[in-house]
């Protein structure tokens, strides 16, 4: 793991806590440097102060172009170049039935937690090219895989992530760029108080209610508290990166819940072979679908 990580450089959002902090913590102890960037200065400083030659903080709003341009720059300008980015800074998004959503709190969970992907990897693939290549580690979810009643809005974006990430996985692969999605289980963070750090113009610091884990009962928030550690989370996001794996799964027993969605999948399959609207289509053209080459 060490002959991964050493003497590389890293940029991690919403490195002050969480996932982002066990892997901050981690990556510096296998000989990375790492640019932290995030909205909690007093933690960024805290985090510079323990590692002064290894981290360096950027007050950072990753739904912000140019927020994430400054902390690619910090990158070069502070350690020479770039050759991780893991995309991680996220919340809880809008918890609200369809009625009383605001427009300003789903664009809020749609910027934070969808944009934000693009715009780090927009920014930081010129300097991994510069570099001969490198490593982006995208965070979505478990809920990117399967969906509960009072998590659409934060579902939708990781979903998105998930699908956005298969895609460039492909596009990155011949510059040397290796791309995973991490869908985690219940990791023990703050993710369901996560509103405390909303901006204004999405509408301010809400109550830990206006949360989608909040508002999907507190069922979600147990499991969450009862979750496994960052830091558990942090050296597994190198194995997979390590290894060129596509995805990141923390929690192997979600495999009969993704299993069951496939399962219903499948049968809605089955029924349109067996539809009699369908009976009409003479030939199908041939599918140029899936891609020659499925990465692992």
């Amino acid at each position: 793991m060490a002959d991964q990580l050493r003497d590389k450089v890293a940029l991690i959002t919403g490195g002050c806590s969480g996932i982002g902090l066990g892997t901050v913590e981690l990556f510096v102890a296998e000989g990375a440097c790492v640019v932290v960037a995030d909205l909690q200065d007093d933690k960024g400083a805290v985090l510079e102060q323990r590692f002064p030659d290894r981290v360096r903080y950027v007050h950072c709003d990753v739904t912000q172009e140019a927020d994430i341009a400054k902390a690619t720059a910090a990158a070069k300008e502070a350690f020479g170049g770039l050759d991780i980015l893991f995309n991680n800074a996220g919340s809880g998004g809008a918890g609200a039935g369809i009625p009383e959503m605001t427009v300003e709190a789903w664009d809020g969970t749609m910027n934070l937690l969808l944009r934000s992907v693009m715009l780090g990897m927009k920014h930081a693939i010129p300097l991994m090219r510069a570099r001969g290549g490198g490593s982006i580690v995208n965070t979505a979810s478990i809920a990117g895989l399967i969906s509960g009643a009072g998590s659409e809005p934060y579902s939708a974006t990781k979903y998105a992530v998930v699908a956005m990430s298969e895609g460039w996985a492909q596009q990155l692969a011949p510059m040397n760029i290796g791309l995973s999605v991490l869908c985690p289980g219940y990791v023990r963070t703050r993710i369901a108080d996560s509103a405390r750090a909303r901006q204004d113009r999405y509408g301010g610091v809400q109550p830990v209610r206006g949360d989608s884990f909040a508002a999907a009962g507190s069922n979600v928030a147990q499991s969450v508290a009862a979750g496994i550690d960052p830091d558990i989370v942090g050296a597994r996001v190198v194995e997979a990166v390590r290894d060129g794996n596509l995805y990141i799964f923390t929690d192997p027993r979600f495999r009969d819940v993704v299993e069951f969605r496939f399962a219903a999948i499948r049968a809605g399959f089955d029924q349109a072979a067996a539809s009699p609207a369908l009976k009409s289509v003479k030939a199908w053209a041939p599918l140029t679908y899936p891609p020659p080459e499925t990465p692992q």
